[in-house]
C-alpha cells in the first residue's frame, strides 16, 4: 500500500511539474478578467512598436515547478490582420504554437490562436513578453508569412526536449528555432542545432532522477532519451537571456493583471 501512495504521489508531482503546451484548457479566472489581462498584453507590445514578439504564459502554480522554470508555454505573437466572425478585419496579433496533440501528448501541432485563447487556462494572469530587434521581427515575420517555419517542427514532442539535437521537440524549442531560422536566416535545421550549441545556455533541470524515471515510465510526453548526463531545456528565460546578451531583445519583461511590468 505504501508503495501504491509513493507512486500516485509521483505521477501527480510530474504531472504538475511537467505540465506541457495543450491549446485547450479550463478557465481559471473569470471570462472578463482573461480578456481584459489579453488585451492590456497587446496594448502593451504594440505601444512598444513590436510586429512580433515572443509570449509566455503561466500554466501551473509556481511551487509545482522545477526550480528556475517560471513558464510553461511559449510562442510568436505577430501583429496580423484578423477575420473576425461576422466577416470584419480588424489588426491585432495572432500567436503561432506548437500545442501538444488531444489524446496524443507525445505528439505535437502547429495552431495559430489569440490573446484570449492563449491566456485561458493560465494559472496566474502574468505574460512572459520578449520584444526581438526591429531586423529579427521582419526575419520571423517573414519565415512564419511564408510558411518556412512549420518546416521547423517536428511532432514528437517531450516537455523536456534537449535543444542541441532534433530527436524531440517542445514549444519552447520550437520558438528558439524559429528565432535561430530568422538570426541565421537557414532552415537547415541541423545546422541551426550547431548554431543553438556555440552560442545558446540551456535551463538546467533541476529535479530528482527518481520523477524523471518515472516520468519517463509513465507519461508519454516525458522521456530523456535525447539527454546525455545532466538534464537541459529551452525555456523562455533562456531565450531571452540569449537574446539579451547578444543586443538582439529591446525588452524582456513580465506583464502582469495590474499592469506592473518587470524587467527579467
Amino acid at each position: 500500500m505504501k508503495k501504491l501512495v509513493l507512486i500516485l504521489t509521483l505521477v501527480f508531482s510530474i504531472q504538475n511539474a511537467w505540465a506541457g503546451s495543450q491549446s485547450a484548457a479550463k478557465a481559471q479566472h473569470e471570462p472578463e478578467t482573461i480578456k481584459t489581462f489579453a488585451k492590456e498584453v497587446e496594448y502593451f507590445a504594440a505601444n512598444k512598436g513590436a510586429r512580433a514578439f515572443i509570449i509566455a504564459r503561466v500554466g501551473r502554480p509556481a511551487k509545482d515547478l522545477p526550480k528556475g522554470i517560471r513558464f510553461t508555454h511559449t510562442a510568436v505573437a505577430v501583429y496580423s490582420n484578423i477575420q473576425l466572425d461576422d466577416g470584419e478585419i480588424v489588426q491585432g496579433y495572432a500567436i503561432h504554437n506548437l500545442y501538444q496533440r488531444s489524446g496524443q501528448p507525445n505528439k505535437s501541432d502547429l495552431i495559430m490562436d489569440y490573446p484570449v485563447d492563449f491566456f485561458w487556462g493560465a494559472h496566474d494572469l502574468t505574460a512572459g513578453i520578449i520584444i526581438p530587434s526591429p531586423e529579427v521581427q521582419v526575419e520571423l515575420i517573414d519565415l512564419i508569412a511564408s510558411g518556412d517555419a512549420k518546416s521547423l517542427h517536428n511532432n514528437n514532442y517531450s516537455v523536456i526536449a534537449n535543444p542541441f539535437n532534433s530527436q524531440f521537440q517542445n514549444c519552447t524549442e520550437y520558438t528558439l528555432d524559429m528565432i535561430n531560422a530568422a538570426i541565421y536566416q537557414t532552415l537547415d535545421t541541423q545546422q541551426l542545432k550547431v548554431n543553438a550549441k556555440a552560442h545558446f545556455t540551456p535551463q538546467r533541470v533541476y529535479t530528482s532522477r527518481m520523477k524523471l524515471m518515472f516520468g519517463s515510465m509513465l507519461m508519454d510526453d516525458v522521456t530523456t532519451k535525447d539527454h546525455k548526463g545532466k538534464i537541459y531545456t529551452t525555456t523562455f528565460q533562456s531565450i531571452g537571456r540569449y537574446l539579451k546578451r547578444n543586443d538582439l531583445a529591446d525588452e524582456f519583461v513580465t506583464f502582469d493583471q495590474h499592469g506592473k511590468v518587470k524587467s527579467l
